[in-house]
């Protein structure tokens, strides 16, 4: 069975529909959370679905401590579910095309740093666009510019908010992240 190690920041909602939708597979499973801050709900959510969550701090990021703990688990793929830290080139040379990540945008507008959550959603809305969406990509070792996997897109109009513009991101990200993880570690394109 393949396995699947989610870095998470904050509620965790993504990686609780990810965890979920690998409970009864049997080609994988989420077989650990870790999230850089200690009240990230992800931590208490994983545990409510008998997942092994850890909390890390800076330093064991920075250190070996993580890339040691990789490197025991040798995962088939890591994900980022909302994890704000930047990955670094020694995580990303350890694991590579085995790295990827949600973004609420269509990638290339609207990445790089800074550009996560509601910061994306609120320039979207001043920007009067048309349509936004997500996209999956591989992490290397630059913000936002590892090549894209999978991006959807959903229609706006001029009475979205940034609230609802989030709202219906969040939609595409649980439809389909689960979806391109599977089609991922199935077809073993990565790696």
């Amino acid at each position: 069975m393949k396995s699947i190690v989610i870095f998470a920041s904050g509620s965790g909602t993504n990686a609780e529909n990810i965890i979920k939708y690998f409970q009864n597979s049997d080609l994988a499973k989420v077989v650990l959370v870790l999230a850089n801050r200690k009240d990230a709900k992800v931590l208490d959510r994983a545990s409510s679905l008998n997942t092994s969550a850890l909390y890390f701090n800076k330093t064991a990021f920075k250190d070996d401590t993580i890339v040691n703990l990789l490197k025991g688990i040798d995962p088939d793929l890591i994900v980022l579910a909302g994890f704000l830290l930047k990955i670094n080139k020694k995580l990303v040379d350890l694991f590579p095309n085995r790295i990827i990540n949600v973004h609420p945008a269509l990638l290339p507008k609207y990445g790089g740093k800074g550009m996560y959550g509601m910061h994306v959603h609120n320039s979207i809305v001043e920007n009067n666009e048309k349509e936004t969406g997500i996209t999956i990509h591989y992490v290397n070792e630059h913000y936002d510019e590892g090549n894209i996997i999978f991006q959807d897109t959903v229609a706006l109009n001029q009475d979205d908010t940034p609230e609802s513009v989030a709202q219906k991101v969040h939609q595409l990200e649980y439809e389909h992240f689960p979806k391109v993880i599977e089609k991922l570690l199935s077809q073993s394109i990565y790696g």
